[in-house]
C-alpha cells in the first residue's frame, strides 16, 4: 500500500505521546514543581495532538474528519477518535490537579494510562482487522504498536526524570523495553513472510469469483491510467530495498538505542543520555512504519495484475 507520510508521522508520533501519557499516569518518577507539572504534560499532549492532526492530511476532505466520531459502534477509526479525545480530556484534568496541588492522583492517573493504551490499541486495530491485508491481520500488529508506544514513552519519561538526576536503573528497564518491542517486530516480520495474498487464500480466482470455471488471468487492466486504488492500494517495494530498510530500522531504531541504554545502565550515567536513544528509536520507527505500509499487499491489487510482490 502507499506509505502516506502523514499517517506514518501520526502513528509514530502519537504512539510516543500516548506512551509518555501512560508513563506519567502510571506514576513514573518525574521532576517536581509547577514548571514540570505544566511542561511535561504539554509535551506529551503536543506529541499526541500533532500526530492526530497530521493524520487528517491524508483525508480527501479533512474538514469532515469530525464525522468519524459518530461511527464508534462499528469503526475502529471512530473508536480511535473517541478514545483519543476522552484520554486527552482526562489527562488535562490530571495535569491541572498536578499543577494546583503538586500531587499526581493515582486512580485518575491509572485511568489516564489505561485510556492511552486503549487509544494506541484502537489505532493498531484499524490495520489489524483488515483480512484484505494478510500481513496486518494478526494479533502481533497491536502488540507491536503497544510495545513501541510503551518503549518510546518510557525512554522519554526516563530522559525527563534525568533532569532531576534520575538514577541509571531506568536505563536497564529501557533496555528491556526496547528489546521486547523489536523482538515483537521481528516476530511480526517472520509472520509477514508467510502472509502473502496467495498463502492467505486470496487469488484472482477468489477475487473475481470465477475460479469454478478455471484459471483466471488478466487480459487487460481495468483502467488505462492511474486511479485512486492503484495509487493508494497497489504499491510495490523491491525485496532488496525492503531488506536494506529493515537493517537500517534495526540498526538505528534498535541496536544503537540498546547500546546507549546499556552503557548508561552499566556506567551509572544520568538518564539524560537516553535522549539520543529516544531520537534514534523514533528515526528507526519512521523507517519501520514506512515498510509496514509499503510492503502491505491489499487484495484489490489482484484486479490489477498484482498479488505477490
Amino acid at each position: 500500500m502507499h506509505p502516506a507520510i502523514s499517517v506514518i508521522f501520526f502513528t509514530v508520533t502519537s504512539g510516543a505521546g500516548f506512551g509518555l501519557i501512560a508513563m506519567i499516569g502510571a506514576g513514573l518518577p518525574l521532576p517536581a514543581g509547577l514548571a514540570a507539572a505544566f511542561f511535561i504534560p504539554l509535551l506529551a499532549a503536543a506529541l499526541c495532538v500533532v500526530g492526530l492532526v497530521s493524520s487528517t492530511f491524508h483525508l480527501g476532505h479533512p474538514e469532515r474528519a469530525w464525522r468519524a466520531f459518530s461511527q464508534w459502534r462499528s469503526s475502529w477509526l471512530s473508536r480511535e477518535g473517541v478514545m483519543s479525545v476522552a484520554t486527552l480530556v482526562l489527562f488535562a484534568l490530571y495535569a491541572l490537579i498536578w499543577m494546583i496541588s503538586g500531587e499526581r492522583p493515582l486512580i485518575l492517573g491509572l485511568l489516564v494510562a489505561l485510556g492511552a493504551l486503549v487509544t494506541v490499541y484502537t489505532t493498531a486495530m484499524i490495520y489489524a482487522q483488515l483480512k484484505t491485508v494478510p500481513r496486518w491481520n494478526t494479533g502481533l500488529t497491536p502488540a507491536c504498536y503497544l510495545l513501541f508506544s510503551l518503549a518510546s514513552g518510557f525512554l522519554l519519561a526516563a530522559v525527563l526524570n534525568g533532569l532531576a538526576a534520575g538514577g541509571s536503573g531506568a536505563a536497564g528497564v529501557a533496555f528491556v523495553a526496547i528489546l521486547a518491542a523489536w523482538a515483537c517486530k521481528y516476530a511480526w516480520w517472520k509472520h509477514a513472510e508467510n502472509a502473502s495474498l496467495e498463502q492467505a487464500g486470496s487469488t484472482v480466482e477468489t477475487a473475481t469469483g470465477l475460479g469454478a470455471i478455471g484459471k483466471v488471468r488478466l487480459l487487460e487492466r481495468p483502467h488505462s491510467g492511474e486511479n485512486y486504488l492503484t495509487r493508494e492500494m497497489v504499491h510495490v517495494v523491491g525485496r532488496k530495498h525492503a531488506a536494506k530498510l529493515r537493517m537500517i530500522a534495526l540498526l538505528v531504531g534498535a541496536a544503537l538505542p540498546l547500546l546507549i541504554a546499556l552503557a548508561v545502565w552499566v556506567f551509572s550515567g544520568t538518564t539524560l543520555w537516553l535522549l539520543p536513544a529516544f531520537l534514534l528509536m523514533m528515526a528507526g520507527l519512521f523507517v519501520e512504519r514506512w515498510l509496514f505500509f509499503a510492503e502491505a499487499e491489499h487484495a484489490v491489487s489482484l484486479y490489477y495484475g498484482g498479488g505477490n510482490t
